[in-house]
């Protein structure tokens, strides 16, 4: 997993401005290794539709995977005849190398690739782009999963299908249904900060930029689309299988040691409503709600398991110092982490010494508690002393998230937001892929473009 680059800050999600006459605003790839027989009538039948059907300039781009058979000679026969139509040839096999190497050369806005056996019906192109052009959404898919796509296929690649999918959601908690439908397409600011973390180079490449574009908080728009199986396809289902098992357990081991840094992916954009300072409205308080109940929960049981260790060898006043004692250390080193998102050791001391003090306060609540209760009677049963000790707890709790949020654990993204701001628009552009980025300058809305309208300025 990469972790050397440094994507800085995506743009806010806009409408793509106006581009000149003749500069493509969809870029179509093809991935294909010794497909001559299927290359010519794809590539026709695919800029035939999008020529009749798409409002906008648009380019396909043949992505050459080394072939060995006439594939390079149909591609560019197809090259010359069509004007809409490019070829890109690679030296090595992999199709996430090629969707890496034409997406960070491309300088169309939206990028998309699909399987060049046309397995998915082609109305769903036009669909699949339109969040992106919108400033909608990030990236967007097909999903041959979605309970209106209508799929025809057999029980062998549908169980594989699904199997591979449910494993993605138990392992690395996706919420996108179809990662393998090979129809997809992407905004190219997004992709330049992306690929760059993307290290497979193979079948698995999508499926790991899907995650972590999840993991980003980006917006991946979800296309339910109508797909026929091809029978004569090449892909080695064994083969492929494990290779992306090899990917998810790869990607799943950084996400959990840590070594793929997800803070400087986390909430890219700008324009983030939860972002937004809206009065009388405690930033995170839902979040940091769920999060303090889950490590109080934890940490209730593990105080009334040490606490009942405890009783056994000593009073119940002592017992309940020790419990309390222990359980805090470690509440506190939970709540930082988890429920205020306290990362890296500063200030560790002092929150633990602030977490000693709210500790004394629910010490002193617990141990009133017992007084009262031992007052009452002389010899209170166990379970008694435990119900008594959860309701002081409860009491304890109320006011232990309000000390920790407002003292030990202040809301400091204000200072941050602030003191990011002065620097976040110093910014690099990135090496892969060099473009001129002079269409985000503006937020004008795009004018439909036929294909066969033409420039001095098109490059091709």
């Amino acid at each position: 997993m990469r972790t050397d680059s440094s994507p800085g800050t995506l743009p806010a999600r806009e409408h793509l401005p106006a581009a000149p006459a003749g500069t493509p605003v969809l870029d179509v790839v093809i991935p294909v290794y010794n497909e001559e027989k299927d290359l010519q009538p794809c590539v026709r039948r695919l800029h035939e539709h999008l020529d009749r059907t798409f409002p906008y300039a648009f380019r396909i781009t043949i992505a050459d995977n080394a072939s060995t058979d006439t594939t390079p000679q149909v591609a560019r026969q197809l090259a010359a005849q069509i004007p809409e139509v490019t070829t890109f040839r690679l030296e090595q096999k992999g199709r996430g190398r090629a969707l890496r190497a034409v997406w960070s050369a491309s300088d169309a806005p939206v990028l998309a690739y699909m399987d060049v056996d046309l397995s998915t019906d082609l109305n769903a192109l036009l669909p699949l782009v339109a969040p992106l052009v919108s400033g909608h959404s990030d990236l967007a898919v097909g999903s041959r999963l979605a309970r209106s796509s209508r799929v025809v296929r057999g029980p062998k690649r549908e169980f594989i299908s699904r199997a591979y999918n449910l494993i993605l959601r138990g392992s690395l908690q996706a919420r996108f249904s179809d990662a393998q439908c090979g129809f997809k397409a992407i905004r190219r600011d997004v992709a330049q900060i992306l690929l760059p973390l993307v290290e497979d180079t193979g079948w698995f490449f999508d499926t790991e930029m899907l995650v972590l574009a999840e993991r980003a908080g980006l917006r991946i728009h979800e296309v339910p689309v109508d797909w026929v199986d091809d029978p004569d396809s090449t892909v080695h289902i064994v083969k492929t299988a494990t290779d992306d098992l090899k990917g998810v357990w790869r990607v799943g081991r950084a996400l959990a040691t840590g070594s793929l840094s997800l803070d400087r992916l986390a909430r890219p954009f700008g324009d983030d409503p939860r972002d937004r300072d809206i009065e009388d409205v405690p930033k995170g308080l839902a979040r940091q709600l769920v999060g303090f109940c889950v490590v109080g929960a934890l940490s209730t049981l593990f105080y009334l398991l040490l606490y009942s260790g405890f009783r056994v060898f000593t009073g119940s006043q002592t017992a309940n110092a020790l419990a309390l004692l222990v359980s805090a250390v470690a509440n506190t080193a939970a709540n930082r982490r988890l429920t205020f998102g306290v990362r890296g050791r500063g200030g560790a001391v002092r929150h633990q010494a602030q977490g000693l003090v709210v500790f004394g306060i629910g010490l002193a609540l617990t141990s009133g508690s017992l007084a009262a209760l031992n007052a009452a009677t002389s010899e209170p049963a166990h379970s008694t002393e435990l119900a008594v000790l959860v309701a002081a707890n409860l009491a304890a709790t109320v006011l232990r998230f309000l000390l920790f949020r407002a003292w030990v654990f202040p809301d400091r993204r204000e200072d941050d937001s602030a003191r990011a701001a002065s620097s976040s628009y110093d910014t690099t552009p990135f090496r892969a892929g060099e473009v001129a980025d002079s269409w985000r300058d503006a937020t004008v809305q795009l004018l439909p473009v036929r294909p066969h309208d033409t420039d001095a300025r098109d490059s091709r």
